[in-house]
């Protein structure tokens, strides 16, 4: 009687070493050819878990990663001097991000490789940086912006720009209270001078005062108040005066 021999079905060796090759779980640092490395977890040949990763440009992000890209919260940093050699954390003499020469430039939440969430993004004026908000890369919803002159705004954030309601105070401590259009002052607001003692209720067009009442305020302790106080409205309706020009402004400010 003929012995039949069992065929035996073997994958192609090809499928044996790209398994071999898929990078899973926690890997030591892995480098491309154009200089970028990463240092961390892997899914499915895919940067996902947590992971350092440094560009050719010395850019590092160290912090969550999803299917290849940033994603929870991170930290954005750069090299302090790009003229200069610098030594990578992890490396021999490398230690921290700050002591190897490098400045945060954001640091809070990621989606899909953008900001989005609540982060704090830093700017290269001296003090000057954002806390709050953003949506895909740009600042949206509520936030708070320390500028370099010591100014700063707190309020609604919407496309990058101040938008809504919010509140400017000046190194002075003067401010202006009120709504925001296109990162301008528009619509009805107040505005505190609070170092000669008085208060601007109106409304603004794109940054500039169109109509207002202004009155005495805490003029009694103002560092610098007017030689003389404002003289009392007479007008048998301010307000509705006030009303009607806002409306002509508003108005004209449509087209």
């Amino acid at each position: 009687m003929p012995h039949l021999k069992q065929i035996v079905h073997k994958e192609p060796l090809w499928k044996e070493w790209d398994r071999k090759a898929d990078k899973r779980g926690v890997h030591h640092t892995v480098y491309w050819p154009n200089g970028n490395q990463y240092t961390g977890d892997w899914s499915n040949n895919l940067r996902h878990g947590k992971g350092t990763q440094y560009w050719d440009d010395g850019t590092m992000y160290d912090g969550d990663w999803e299917h290849g890209q940033r994603s929870g919260f991170g930290t954005l940093s750069v090299p302090e001097n790009s003229d200069t050699v610098l030594k990578r954390p992890g490396t021999p003499g490398g230690g921290s991000a700050e002591s190897a020469g490098y400045r945060r430039v954001y640091t809070g939440g990621w989606k899909s490789d953008k900001r989005h969430g609540f982060g704090t993004q830093f700017y290269d004026a001296p003090g000057e940086y954002y806390e709050g908000e953003w949506y895909r890369n740009k600042r949206c919803g509520w936030g708070r912006m320390y500028y370099g002159d010591e100014s700063e705004y707190e309020g609604e954030w919407d496309n990058d720009k101040r938008n809504g309601q919010g509140m400017i105070r000046l190194a002075n401590d003067n401010r202006y209270e009120g709504t925001f259009n296109n990162d301008m002052k528009h619509g009805e607001g107040k505005f505190y001078f609070l170092d000669r003692g008085q208060l601007m209720h109106g409304y603004w067009v794109n940054d500039i005062s169109k109509c207002s009442n202004v009155i005495d305020f805490n003029r009694d302790t103002a560092p610098e108040p007017t030689q003389y106080p404002l003289p009392e409205v007479t007008l048998k309706e301010p307000n509705m005066v006030l009303y009607e020009a806002k409306e002509i402004h508003m108005e004209n400010a449509l087209y």
